[in-house]
């Protein structure tokens, strides 16, 4: 679930902090620009593991803070394909389920990915399984906050870095046709999700179902 990577980034030192520990000073720099974050195709930043290495630093004509070359390990998210992870029910929808990990968010659990039969309540909001057993069918809900068993079977990464300028932020110049407003808006995208399938009931799931 969580892997070690080696990254190399060019870090500045504000003279503010030039009385501090070189490392010290670095290892909060690297947290406040890395933590948290998504790099993409790597995974989500979690903290700083270690420093491997430190280049010689330089003070550029202009800036009076320091610049160094870091070599360093990084704790990231990321799990491998068919990983077992155990989260919780976040919401459901048409989509699917959501589930969260408490601090990862972005999970889903397709419907063809689901326990069948099942199907989506639309007054509540909540998918079901129609539990087949010897005194008919049972639907088992599956509700928001229950803990959920499920297989990491796919990831998707979104290149989210700022583009140019949309239309809509384009000056407008005296004389010339100005475009209509876009009637929709584009959907804020994840830039990291995954995408898992219920793990069989054997596993644990009928207990939390059934409790």
């Amino acid at each position: 679930m969580f892997v070690l990577v080696e990254m190399v980034d060019t870090v500045r030192i504000p003279p503010w902090n030039f009385q501090r520990q070189l490392n010290e000073a670095i290892a909060e720099e690297l947290n406040k620009k890395l933590a948290n974050k998504v790099v993409f195709n790597v995974g989500l930043c979690i903290c700083l593991y270690d420093i491997t290495k430190l280049d010689d630093s330089y003070i550029f004509p202009g800036d009076g803070a320091s610049h160094t070359i870091v070599h360093f390990r990084y704790v990231v998210f990321h799990p491998f394909l068919d990983e077992i992870l155990l989260g919780k029910i976040k919401y459901c929808s048409q989509e699917g389920v959501h589930v969260t990990l408490g601090f990862f968010d972005d999970i889903l659990i397709p419907p063809e990915s689901l326990q069948q039969p099942a199907k989506f309540d639309e007054a509540e909001q909540v998918w079901l399984w129609e539990y087949e057993t010897d005194e008919g069918a049972h639907d088992l809900y599956m509700d928001q906050g229950e803990d959920i068993r499920f297989r990491v079977t796919d990831e998707m990464f979104v290149d989210t870095s700022p583009t140019g300028p949309s239309a809509a932020e384009t000056p407008v110049i005296p004389g010339q046709p100005v475009a209509p407003p876009a009637e929709e808006v584009e959907k804020k995208e994840a830039p990291y999700t995954l995408i898992g399938t219920i793990c069989d009931p054997g596993l644990g799931l009928l207990s939390w179902w059934n409790s």
